[in-house]
């Protein structure tokens, strides 16, 4: 299937969500979701979001955090997935795969993702039939494992793909797995997360049953709707990522396997993941979803700001460890 999202965010009449950038903010060896209160914890991340960043997360995390380096200033929420690094074909050695931006985004949006919130899907928000409840203060999520291992357990995984970027714009085709052949314009990551609450819990023991995914299919489509177990509808969000593989296509022998692999290692593409923690400020992220055919910035609901003033907000070393240049393992795989 053919991954449109941004041609349907630039060409269609009527647009419904949210559709925003977020420069990278920091990446370390933290994880306040699936190993909260352990530093380092197994393997790197990518974040962005919120400075309340921090090996443990409780509570109200929009109330705490100062800024944010999503261009939503009332966005204080963390979205992180692993790191892609490049692993030599000759000698083994591994180097990080730098993050680039995205197409559309907001201008100084530097490498980060774009972060999506949709209604229904991008063309219509049907509100009247569909409402949004937002997540709760505490809320967090994960979709997708790393210890994802065969093909069916993958494809399993509705909207975790792989696109080869021709351009960022000439996405071609979803992918279960990582390219087989160097991509021209990076290699590009998406993440849906479901639409379906309990309505009770703020997490779960694997931090996902809480939460139900009625989508079939993979892309920007409306989720069916929510059974009993799970009655609350939510907004969809979506990560994208472009890794920036391109300097290393000429280090990518013609003919040899794919040489790309997540932080934690792994021999395919197949334990992709994502994790979210809410952090909306107040009743922001609520305001916007009850907006209705409106897309990007919630239609003067909520406050953007300039990202020369998101890309001011940081957050300190943690762990202290080298992540980047060559390496001779994949940080804490030694």
């Amino acid at each position: 299937m053919k991954s449109f999202s941004i041609a349907l965010a630039l060409a269609a009449p009527v647009h419904a969500g949210l559709r925003f950038g977020c420069s990278s903010l920091t990446i370390q060896r933290l994880d306040p979701v699936v190993e909260p209160g352990k530093s380092p914890s197994s393997h790197l991340h990518h974040i962005v979001g919120g400075n309340a960043f921090n090996a443990t997360m409780t509570g109200d995390v929009g109330a705490r955090g100062t800024c944010t380096t999503c261009e939503m200033s009332e966005d204080f929420s963390n979205y992180w997935t692993a790191v892609l690094y490049f692993k030599h074909p000759t000698n083994g050695s591994y180097h990080r795969v730098p993050v680039t931006n995205n197409a559309a985004l907001a201008p100084n949006t530097k490498g980060g993702m774009t972060i999506y919130y949709t209604q229904h899907d991008f063309t219509t928000d049907d509100l009247k039939n569909q409402p949004i409840t937002a997540f709760p203060p505490g809320f967090r999520m994960t979709v997708g494992s790393p210890t994802t291992s065969t093909l069916d357990q993958a494809k399993g995984h509705i909207g975790l793909r792989y696109n080869c970027l021709q351009s960022l714009l000439n996405r071609g085709p979803e992918m279960v797995d990582f390219p087989t052949t160097p991509c021209p314009a990076g290699i590009f990551t998406v993440h849906h997360f479901p639409a379906c609450w309990d309505g009770k819990n703020l997490d779960s023991p694997d931090h996902q049953s809480h939460m139900y995914n009625t989508i079939t299919r993979d892309g920007f489509t409306n989720a069916p709707p929510c059974p009993a177990s799970h009655p609350v509808r939510m907004p969809q969000v979506t990560y994208e990522t472009v890794w920036d593989t391109t300097k290393f296509n000429s280090m990518w022998p013609s003919g040899t396997p794919n040489p790309f692999v997540w932080s934690f290692e792994g021999s395919s593409g197949y334990g992709t993941h994502a994790d979210y923690m809410f952090g909306w400020k107040g009743d922001s992220l609520q305001r916007a979803m009850n907006k209705s055919e409106c897309f990007y910035d919630g239609c003067g609901s909520i406050t953007k700001q300039a990202m020369t003033t998101a890309n001011q907000c940081t957050v300190k070393d943690m762990v202290g460890e080298e992540t980047d240049g060559w390496l001779d393992h994949l940080p804490g795989m030694a």
